[in-house]
């Protein structure tokens, strides 16, 4: 079953500030859903979004839940990176950091943390070549490095991604975690159902880990009342 429904239009590139971001990418979503745009997600929404795209509800609800959580409620589009202090930075990296010295210059620098700590991983190169910031976390869901930005790109016949990654931010905020569900087999996971140990599968491949994760099930079981109540 293909749940991959994008109906893609390409709008021109504008710099946005990052409130805007937030507001404009549900709105977006929201007109091309059929759904007044009012910015906020709820249950017309959801539904909205699980009709559009195909999704059954347990395939609604597992998406819309990891990006409940990654999106802080769907108002968040860009990956946090902002740390005030050095040793918040090697609580969270420690593998990277090892004394407060050495993450000092990265503090306060999210575009320079980010060049460090996702160098030489997801076919970024260096953290001289600034790919871990051009593609840092984006859209509802945050995926990652250069290699998700060109095969989305790809995928979806949109080569202005890699030149301009913040459209993943906004216009392909949700779009960008329907193919990253697809291209990683979760719907097939979905499929099982809603339970806790489903939507510990599935955070493992979209956290890497499962941090979060009573809050993703919270959310996830959510949108699947949601979704079910129909």
């Amino acid at each position: 079953m293909l749940h991959l429904h994008i109906k893609i239009c390409l709008h021109g590139r504008r710099k946005m500030s990052e409130s805007q971001k937030m507001s404009d990418a549900m709105k977006s979503l929201q007109s091309k859903i059929n759904v007044s745009p009012d910015g906020s997600y709820g249950p017309n929404t959801a539904r909205a979004i699980a009709k559009y795209y195909n999704l059954s509800p347990n395939s609604g609800a597992h998406l819309l839940g990891q990006c409940a959580h990654e999106s802080a409620g769907f108002t968040r589009t860009t990956e946090g990176l902002y740390y005030s202090t050095p040793e918040r930075i090697q609580a969270v990296w420690p593998s990277r950091f090892p004394t407060p010295e050495s993450a000092a210059p990265y503090a306060k620098n999210p575009s320079k943390l980010a060049n460090k700590v996702y160098a030489d991983r997801m076919s970024n190169g260096d953290e001289a070549s600034g790919d871990g910031s051009l593609y840092a976390g984006r859209g509802f869901l945050q995926i990652t490095g250069k290699y998700n930005y060109r095969k989305f790109a790809s995928d979806m016949g949109i080569p202005e991604v890699m030149t301009d990654p913040d459209l993943c931010a906004n216009k392909y905020a949700l779009d960008t975690a329907i193919w990253f569900f697809q291209e990683n087999d979760l719907y097939h996971i979905a499929d099982g159902g809603v339970s806790e140990a489903i939507i510990k599968k599935i955070t493992k491949r979209v956290n890497g880990g499962h941090h979060g994760l009573s809050d993703r099930i919270e959310k996830t079981l959510q949108a699947h009342g949601w979704l079910s109540d129909t």
